[in-house]
């Protein structure tokens, strides 16, 4: 994820949940994080666990930090720079906001230009491997020891024997948010069927005031595309969605296209979703009644007045859930390299357990960070979720200009559902060769 103005999930009940989750390839369960015991965490003895830039720096620098975050989910992040700040008073750190999708078109060109326009910058990580094999990106490795995060969740940022991506933390997508006080209101339930489900989007439509069943989130692709990645999960199961990513499975492919066909599609023409209307937005408009469901990441949590109204549901028979990974990278182009460093292993440390105590709705991806160190409502969906197979997002997994492609083809067959065959066949023939 990326959030727009812009982990996962055993009860060894050690936070695999959001790295197996998070990073998606090596299936299991998501599990709850607790202190890494020998058997969780092997160390190797060619792994480093110690790097020499964590000295305090004797000037005081300013470094900036690039991020997706506003709103809420700024002032919860803030919260973890102001603890480093705290820690290495000779550092300020200050904020900046830049979508993911923006910075895809801004830094190609600074780069090539020498220059970069922060010091720490949270990335998508195919895009980092990408530009850091480029030569725009500084080598990582040992600054932290991979052994000590969930399993795999590397992989996206690594090229060979150099990591040029750190994980933060991570947010999983579990399905169809509600409030509890507006189920009660009208006695509403969770569905624990497909037909049940079909039976509560009627009810919920012949409600006075609802506009639509589930609101529809977009302005930057991603809300919509979770959705569809959710009904191939359920419907095509947790192997469909990593062969989709691996190209070895079409979108036009008939086992595909059934799962629009007879789920999707038909949803969207008896009017249960909603036109696309801003992410944000939407979460005002949900909250306050008029739409009843919201398919969104756990970040929804921080987003709310009163998370502990807030209750959630898969859709009936799902055993998979997408689990997002926010990750950074130093570049090459930063005036103050150690003092980047720095902060960047202080994030993907000791800054992930100050960020999940916060609001923000998110997992640690680092074993050391217990599960009490988590907010409450986020222990209750790690626990929601210890059944659930953690995958990987596939519009994020294949990225490039496929990803945005995919975000405008689903925006299309939100407000045209006729044009199935056309969206799929284009998703299919853009699709990038491996």
């Amino acid at each position: 994820m990326s959030t727009a103005t812009s982990s996962k999930l055993y009860l060894a009940i050690t936070i695999s949940l959001i790295v197996g989750i998070l990073i998606g390839y090596g299936i299991g369960y998501f599990t709850i994080p607790q202190q890494p015991s020998p058997t969780t965490v092997t160390k190797t003895a060619t792994t480093p666990t110690t790097t020499t830039t964590t000295a305090t720096p004797a000037k005081k620098v300013t470094l900036t930090v690039i991020g997706p975050w506003a709103g809420a989910e700024m002032e919860a992040f803030q919260q973890v720079l102001n603890k480093f700040m705290e820690e290495y008073p000779n550092i300020k750190v200050e904020y900046r906001i830049y979508r993911a999708e923006d910075l895809a078109s801004i830094l190609p060109p600074q780069f090539e230009a020498g220059m970069a326009p922060g010091d720490v910058i949270f990335m998508w990580g195919w895009w980092i491997k990408e530009y850091g094999e480029k030569g725009h990106i500084m080598d990582l490795s040992g600054l932290v020891n991979p052994d000590e995060y969930i399993k795999g969740i590397f992989d996206p940022v690594k090229s060979g024997n150099k990591i040029y991506g750190l994980p933060f933390t991570a947010s999983a997508k579990p399905g169809f948010w509600y409030r509890k006080s507006f189920f009660k209101q009208h006695g509403l339930s969770e569905p624990k069927t497909w037909d049940e489900f079909l039976q509560l989007l009627e009810k919920i439509k012949q409600i006075p005031g609802i506009e639509a069943p589930i609101v529809t989130g977009d302005s930057v692709g991603w809300p919509i595309s979770d959705v569809v990645e959710h009904f191939i999960i359920t419907f095509g199961g947790p192997d469909m969605q990593l062969k989709l990513i691996n190209g070895e499975l079409k979108f036009n492919d008939p086992q595909v296209k059934q799962i629009f066909e007879n789920y999707i599609v038909p949803l969207i023409k008896k009017g249960y979703f909603s036109e696309p209307i801003e992410w944000t937005k939407a979460v005002e408009e949900w909250w306050n009644g008029k739409y009843a469901l919201y398919f969104m990441g756990t970040w929804i949590t921080g987003m709310v007045d009163d998370p502990d109204d807030l209750g959630f549901f898969p859709l009936p028979g799902c055993k998979g859930a997408v689990m997002a990974t926010d990750y950074l990278f130093v570049p090459k182009y930063t005036k103050h390299p150690e003092e980047a460093k720095l902060l960047a292993k202080w994030l993907a440390t000791e800054g992930q357990r100050v960020h999940v105590g916060t609001h923000a709705g998110k997992f640690a991806t680092w074993l050391k960070v217990d599960i009490n160190d988590h907010w409450a409502p986020m222990q209750v969906v790690y626990k929601k979720l210890k059944t659930m197979t953690p995958l990987p997002d596939l519009d994020d997994s294949v990225g490039g200009e496929w990803q945005k492609l995919f975000w405008d083809q689903l925006k299309l067959l939100w407000v045209n559902p006729d044009k199935l065959d056309e969206v799929l066949n284009t998703l299919t023939e853009n699709f990038p060769s491996k």
